[in-house]
């Protein structure tokens, strides 16, 4: 009988590039300040982890507002066209059924239905574009790669900056995130 041996991959202990670098920071107000030095020194790929929300650091990053809001609308207003849509077809067209002399499509009696079919497709686009605007589910980051990142949902406050960014430059931009108070800098390694 023929042996089989298991196939295994493992990972290689060395890098197969560099991904950016990683900033840690020690308090919110050190890292709020950091992100908007970051975005005036003319960084366009980087990001900031916070264990929670932080009041202003969108605008310190220069983030545009979120189109959600705009798009769940549309969604909800596609929603309720479908929906009165739906109600007036099956009622007036499909199969019109005489109860008690009442009309075949009636405005107050579609009303709850048309709420709910506003709510439903709004809530389902809602979803999707929040998944869509997030590049979500995304199964893997380099920044995995760094054993204090493990920190971010805890008590510790980061910024990264990606290697594809125009100004990346290893040695400049690891003086410059010290320079504007960062107390550690981490190479992001990316291996295979």
């Amino acid at each position: 009988m023929a042996e089989f041996k298991k196939k295994t991959t493992e990972l290689s202990d060395t890098p197969v590039r560099n991904a950016g670098l990683l900033a840690e920071f020690s308090n919110p107000k050190t890292l709020l300040d950091a992100a908007k030095d970051v975005r005036e020194a003319g960084y366009d790929k980087f990001d900031a982890h916070t264990p929670f929300p932080i009041h202003g650091l969108d605008t310190a990053m220069g983030l545009k507002p979120s189109p959600l809001g705009f798009v769940v609308f549309c969604g909800g207003m596609v929603g309720l066209s479908l929906v009165t849509y739906m109600q007036y077809w099956m009622g007036k067209v499909d199969y019109p059924v005489a109860v008690s002399g009442k009309p075949f499509f009636s405005l107050e009696s579609s009303i709850p239905i048309m709420f709910e079919g506003t709510v439903l497709i709004s809530a389902f686009t809602c979803i999707t574009t929040m998944l869509i605007l997030a590049k979500l589910p995304k199964l893997y980051s380099p920044l995995f790669n760094v054993k204090s990142f493990e920190r971010v949902t805890d008590d510790k406050f980061f910024i990264s900056i990606e290697a594809e960014d125009a100004k990346y430059d290893e040695a400049k931009t690891t003086e410059f995130l010290k320079k504007i108070g960062a107390v550690n800098v981490e190479l992001v390694p990316e291996y295979e």
